[in-house]
């Protein structure tokens, strides 16, 4: 397609093992920037080092990525012959459950490529509420210390997976852009992980950035066979965020899973961790790498969102121009 635009991936999931294949990372253009998840509520400290460190070495003994260390690495201003044939690789965690409660490690993970975190995982933990709880009381005294470590060192503060006022409070507690990196409109299909247009508007005023997932059940089209539904349903998501907050607040984090088969067996077996909103309507499903910019002959967002009337300049912007100028305000290098 003309003018496609480069892709930056706030969010996507390979298997949580060391045995995790980073080869399959190359279904994204190159050119790209990803940020990977290296853990979430299970994961210990040493679980998750374990497997950053052995994505970091595999990504390198590949050759077709680079490993980022400041936003020139993810998003470079002039890109060149060697940028736009590898992939830029960061990585985020779904929970503050591996920095085992000291704030320290945070300074770790970061030299490690981490770029992003979220505080809580769906449930509450020593950080704050998540989604799916029932009481919602926010952010902890010891989860706003971690968001202004976060500032600090120069990481993403992450409302995804969190709760109605833990997300509320990440606004009011940060001195820099916060963002959702994978989370949907609920006033578009209301569901307890997507978010409400006052916590858009919160992570807005702060500068920061909404990613739209991919993800059937977060988008009300989780048919196995409605591959394009869920396209024209990210598209509607990402015209909803841009008339709500603004073109320059709204990007893409799809969640695509690589282990979407071990995430189905993990719902299947321990639906206790989950909701009803999660298991109800069958195998999740996801919105695969080929259908953000349309490759591989595939009509993908890209091609919906011109179809929308987003000229070239606004879908730069949601494809990755949105997400690289905050992380110019929040990382440290």
């Amino acid at each position: 397609m003309s003018h496609e635009p480069r892709l930056w991936e706030q969010h996507c999931c390979l298997p949580l093992l060391p045995t995790a294949d980073v080869t399959e990372l190359i279904r994204y253009p190159m050119g790209s920037y990803l940020s990977v998840n290296i853990g979430y509520s299970p994961q210990t400290t040493r679980d998750s080092l374990e497997l950053v460190t052995q994505l970091r070495r595999d990504a390198l003994t590949d050759g077709r990525f680079r490993l980022v260390h400041d936003i020139e690495d993810a998003w470079p201003s002039t890109p060149t012959a060697e940028t736009e044939s590898t992939i830029a690789l960061a990585f985020d965690l779904e929970d503050a459950g591996p920095l085992d409660g000291d704030l320290d490690n945070v300074e770790l993970f970061h030299e490690l490529g981490l770029r992003s975190l979220l505080p809580t995982y769906n449930h509450a933990n020593a950080a704050g509420c998540g989604c799916l709880d029932t009481e919602d009381t926010g952010l902890t005294a010891y989860g706003r210390d971690l968001i202004r470590t976060l500032n600090e060192v120069g990481v993403f503060a992450d409302g995804s997976h969190c709760s109605r006022r833990t997300g509320l409070d990440i606004a009011e507690v940060t001195s820099v852009p916060m963002i959702y990196s994978h989370s949907n409109f609920a006033a578009l299909w209301e569901h307890p992980r997507n978010i409400a247009d006052e916590q858009a508007k919160a992570c807005a005023a702060t500068g920061g950035v909404i990613g739209v997932n991919g993800v059937g059940i977060f988008l009300g089209r989780n048919e196995p066979a409605d591959r394009a539904g869920r396209v024209e349903a990210m598209a509607d998501h990402i015209a909803y965020g841009a008339e709500l907050v603004g073109i320059e607040h709204v990007g893409v984090g799809s969640d695509y899973s690589f282990d979407a088969d071990d995430f189905n067996r993990e719902l299947a077996e321990n639906p206790e961790s989950y909701s009803q909103e999660y298991l109800r309507y069958g195998q999740l499903q996801w919105t695969p790498p080929e259908d953000l910019l349309g490759t591989a002959g595939v009509r993908g967002l890209d091609a919906a969102l011109a179809d929308r009337g987003f000229s070239v300049a606004d879908r730069a912007a949601v494809f990755g121009g949105n997400f690289a100028r905050v992380a110019r305000q929040v990382w440290r290098g």
